[in-house]
């Protein structure tokens, strides 16, 4: 235990004050954050720009101010924080504002039930941000397709689209009430496919498969459940020709598996996928 708490890089952690909550649809919350501790927090590089939230375990309190390095090494593991992996929906540097929109489904999981009881004056501790994506202004068009997890990224993709750059983006929600107003300078088409009883991820991959794509280079941003994102990594790559270099593309999250299973096992997953693309694309 002693070493492994050791061996630990420090990362820095930034915490906010929530300033006020929004439920933007039915499954949808939207949480600002703000305050001192945001002070010379960026996020204004990439548009996929994520932040790694601290969740306490039942329980458990923390001695104040907030010291992540104290909590490795006072407490046992099991008392540490759990991390969950929240995009950035927008970062208002003169404002100081940091805004981030959580899919809440009742009382399951972390994430979700907190924002839905953040009340202003509440504290959120986090690492971060991290990012790799931004739309490429040199593509001649762009496909942006994920569910309700990606769709704060893929919001942010499209307010960052080029003026008039042409784009499809496919985002998969539960129904119609999921609907959000999307807004991009881009030639976009959005197209919302209603889940309702189908399985995660069905509408998504057909509606990605059944593309008339355009002509020309495409940059595409693939997000969301595991199995959906693997089938349309395999249609992009071997039917389709794109390179890896011309995808963001990851799952987000994986349909039967907790946060934790997924994370531990997402990079053999990911490494079973590309063996598996490599002697596609090699027959």
């Amino acid at each position: 235990m002693a070493d492994d708490k050791a061996e630990r890089p420090a990362r820095k952690v930034t915490t906010g004050r929530v300033l006020r909550t929004e439920r933007l649809t039915p499954h949808m919350i939207r949480v600002v954050l703000g305050g001192e501790g945001l002070a010379g927090f960026r996020a204004d590089e990439y548009t996929d720009h994520y932040v790694k939230l601290l969740f306490a375990p039942a329980g458990v309190s923390y001695p104040q101010p907030f010291d992540m390095e104290a909590v490795r090494r006072d407490l046992p593991r099991e008392q540490w924080p759990t991390t969950r992996t929240y995009t950035v929906r927008r970062w208002d540097a003169e404002a100081g504002e940091l805004t981030i929109d959580f899919v809440h489904h009742g009382d399951s999981g972390l994430a979700g039930p907190w924002a839905d009881r953040a009340r202003p004056g509440d504290e959120l501790h986090f690492f971060g941000p991290g990012g790799a994506y931004t739309p490429d202004p040199e593509a001649d068009w762009h496909l942006l397709a994920g569910d309700e997890s990606a769709l704060p990224a893929i919001a942010v993709a499209l307010e960052h689209l080029p003026a008039g750059a042409p784009a499809w983006a496919f985002v998969e929600v539960a129904g119609p009430e999921e609907e959000q107003r999307l807004d991009s300078p881009g030639d976009v088409k959005i197209v919302w496919l209603h889940r309702g009883d189908a399985p995660y991820g069905e509408a998504l991959v057909t509606a990605v498969r059944e593309l008339d794509f355009p002509d020309g280079v495409v940059h595409a941003f693939v997000h969301g459940e595991a199995g959906a994102v693997r089938d349309i990594r395999r249609h992009l790559r071997t039917e389709r020709g794109v390179p890896l270099s011309r995808l963001s593309i990851s799952g987000y999250w994986r349909l039967g598996r907790d946060d934790e299973a997924w994370r531990s096992s997402k990079r053999e997953w990911n490494e079973q996928i590309e063996a598996e693309e490599a002697a596609a694309l090699s027959s």
